[in-house]
C-alpha cells in the first residue's frame, strides 16, 4: 500500500487520508461549492515542497508533450454542414496547447504518489456525493494523469471535456493571462446550444473567471460547464496537472479526440472507441 505522500500534499492543513472533523469539514465545504457552480478550489493543497517538486517533475518531461495547433469546436467534432453556420458545433476557434500523456510520469514520481496517497479518490469521490460504484478512475493510459503545459500565445477555448469530473493541480503559473473561465452546468440534462452559442459570442452572463495559484487543487464538473484557459503572455510556462474521474469502469477516450490531444493512439483506443454510456455529441 502506498504512503501518505506529506511531502507533496500538506496533509497536517488538509488530512484527507484520516477520518475526523476536519477532513469531515472540508468536505461539507467542497460540497457546497460544488452545488453552486460545480467548481471547487482547495487553497494551498500542496505543500511548498510539493509545489517546488511537481515544478521539476514538470520541467523534467516538458521535451514529451504533443504540441498540437488547429482549430476546434467545443466538442471537438467534425464540421456538419447540415447544421446551421451559428450552431456551436459549427464555431471553430485556434487552439495551441501542449499535454504531456499519462506513461511519461513515473510511478515513484512525486505526482504519481500524490494520486496514489491513501484516502485521495476517496476523498474525491465524497466531495463529489459519488457512490462507489459509480466513480472510477480514468483508464486511458494515456490520460489517467497527465500535466498541462503552456507557453506564451497558447491557451485552450471553449470546450466540454469527456470526462465527467476533473481534478487539477495549479503547479506553475505564467507572468501574464491563463486565467481559467467557465460557464458553470450550462448542460446539465441537455446540450442547451443557445446558451452555448451566448458564450462564445461573448454575450453570455454565465462565466465565471478563475485565478488559480500554484498549489491549489481544483474540483471541476467539466463535462457539463463550457470552460476555456485565457491566452498566457511571458517566458514561464503554466504546468497544471490533472487527474480524472468517470462514471463506468474501463472507459478510454475516443481514438480522435486522443489523436488530437496527445499525438498517438493506443489498441485500447480503438478497442474501446464507440462504447461510451452517454449520448452527448463528444
Amino acid at each position: 500500500m502506498s504512503e501518505p505522500a506529506f511531502d507533496v500534499i500538506d496533509l497536517d492543513r488538509y488530512p484527507i487520508h484520516q477520518a475526523g472533523d476536519a477532513r469531515d469539514t472540508l468536505i461539507a465545504q467542497v460540497r457546497a461549492d460544488l452545488a453552486k457552480d460545480g467548481c471547487a478550489v482547495i487553497k494551498g493543497f500542496l505543500s511548498d515542497d510539493g509545489v517546488a517538486a511537481l515544478v521539476d517533475e514538470a520541467e523534467s518531461v516538458s521535451d514529451k508533450g504533443h504540441r498540437s495547433h488547429g482549430r476546434t469546436n467545443p466538442y471537438f467534432t467534425k464540421d456538419d454542414p447540415s447544421l446551421p453556420d451559428t450552431h456551436p458545433a459549427r464555431r471553430f476557434f485556434d487552439r495551441s496547447n501542449n499535454f504531456i500523456a499519462a506513461d511519461n510520469l513515473a510511478k515513484s514520481g512525486p505526482l504519481r504518489r500524490a494520486h496514489d496517497t491513501p484516502g485521495f479518490d476517496d476523498f474525491i469521490r465524497e466531495c463529489l456525493e459519488e457512490s462507489e460504484g459509480q466513480f472510477f478512475r480514468y483508464a486511458d493510459p494515456l490520460a489517467d494523469v497527465i500535466i498541462n503545459m503552456a507557453v506564451q500565445g497558447n491557451g485552450f477555448p471553449w470546450h466540454f471535456d469527456t470526462n465527467n469530473y476533473t481534478v487539477t493541480l495549479a503547479i506553475q503559473n505564467s507572468e501574464e493571462g491563463g486565467a481559467f473561465e467557465y460557464a458553470p452546468m450550462i448542460r446539465k440534462g441537455d446540450e442547451n446550444f443557445a446558451e452555448v452559442e451566448k458564450v462564445l459570442d461573448c454575450t453570455s452572463d454565465q462565466v465565471t473567471v478563475l485565478e488559480l495559484e500554484p498549489g491549489d487543487l481544483q474540483l471541476f464538473k467539466g463535462r457539463y460547464s463550457l470552460h476555456r484557459v485565457a491566452p498566457l503572455r511571458g517566458a514561464i510556462p503554466r504546468y497544471v496537472a490533472i487527474f480524472s474521474y468517470v462514471s463506468e469502469p474501463g472507459m478510454v477516450g475516443a481514438p480522435e479526440r486522443t489523436k488530437q490531444l496527445y499525438g498517438r493512439t493506443l489498441p485500447i483506443h480503438h478497442e474501446r472507441a464507440g462504447l461510451r454510456g452517454d449520448a452527448y455529441m463528444d
